[in-house]
């Protein structure tokens, strides 16, 4: 019985956290326990629990006599989570080159040939699945760093980029042929193990698609 309230528990937790960071819960928006307990089908204390561990994550705002809300969107904001995406996946690309096998090699190429192959389709003008696309896009980041060695900055590093995430699926918009191109070229020089110019392109890539959500994103 302990071990279901447990399963429950993180599920509703990683459904409410996915709902923040695809955007079917909003900025801003009051969470009322009594529609979360009947969205999620969980009990009120499940769903607390679950807001509570999002809010010391920063996704959502626990506001004493108020509730929870879905924490807000700024453009600061938005530049403190990029430039600790920076930080983080650039550490995490260089020790991933230098510890990654042939398996890593693998999972790097299987990744980026579904995000390469969504592409291609987004660039022939079919956006129908700008969800996924962002889903094979965060796997093969994920993949290029997954050979880091630490645990602890991957976790780090999910975070931050499931932050930086969410502000993009505010607007969602692809950047075209230069985000498929920047994907090829850090695949390529990953699996060339040259570092300096991974980590080169890996942060333009950041500030591209961070310039392109200002442009989209207009915010306090």
């Amino acid at each position: 019985m302990q071990n279901t309230a447990h399963t429950v528990g993180l599920s509703t937790y990683a459904t409410i956290r996915e709902d923040i960071i695809f955007g079917r819960l909003e900025p801003d928006l009051k969470l009322k326990l009594d529609q979360m307990k009947n969205r999620y089908k969980a009990s009120i204390s499940t769903v607390r629990e679950s807001l509570n561990r999002l809010a010391s994550e920063g996704f959502v705002v626990a506001e004493e006599q108020r509730g929870f809300f879905v924490a807000p969107v700024s453009r600061g904001d938005l530049e403190e989570i990029a430039a600790l995406r920076v930080l983080l996946e650039c550490s995490a690309l260089e020790q991933s080159i230098d510890n990654g096998d042939t398996e890593w090699e693998g999972n790097v190429a299987a990744a980026h040939h579904k995000l390469h192959r969504m592409e291609q389709k987004m660039l022939s003008g079919d956006e129908t699945q700008k969800e996924l696309w962002k889903r094979y896009d965060w796997e093969f980041h994920q993949a290029l760093i997954f050979a880091c060695g630490s645990k602890n900055l991957l976790s780090l590093h999910r975070t931050v980029f499931d932050k930086y995430l969410r502000y993009q699926m505010q607007v969602l918009t692809f950047r075209g042929a230069p985000a498929a191109e920047e994907h090829r070229l850090l695949f390529e020089a990953a699996l060339d193990r040259d570092k300096k110019t991974a980590v080169k392109i890996l942060k333009q890539h950041v500030i591209s698609c961070l310039n392109q959500t200002y442009s989209e994103l207009i915010t306090g």
